[in-house]
């Protein structure tokens, strides 16, 4: 005669689990000045040159929170 494998399945819910930062290349952060950089001196469009300041910006504000919440590897 076959076993019959019981599986246990739990129902219940998982804390969510902390949230952590994830450490960055330093390279991103460099892009991200540079990006800003060439953005407002070069770009003449008002609306591509808003957009793409924004997106450095955001990428340079995660670059500095990874900086401050990664964890460091001994």
């Amino acid at each position: 005669m076959a076993k019959k494998l019981h599986l246990r399945i739990s129902h219940k819910k998982r804390a969510p689990q902390r949230w952590h930062a994830v450490p960055l290349k330093g390279s991103f952060m460099v892009m991200s000045i540079i990006g800003f950089l060439i953005t407002a001196y070069l770009i003449d469009d008002i609306t591509y040159k808003t957009t793409f300041m924004i997106v450095f910006i955001a990428m340079f504000i995660a670059s500095m929170v990874s900086m401050t919440k990664a964890p460091t590897s001994e």
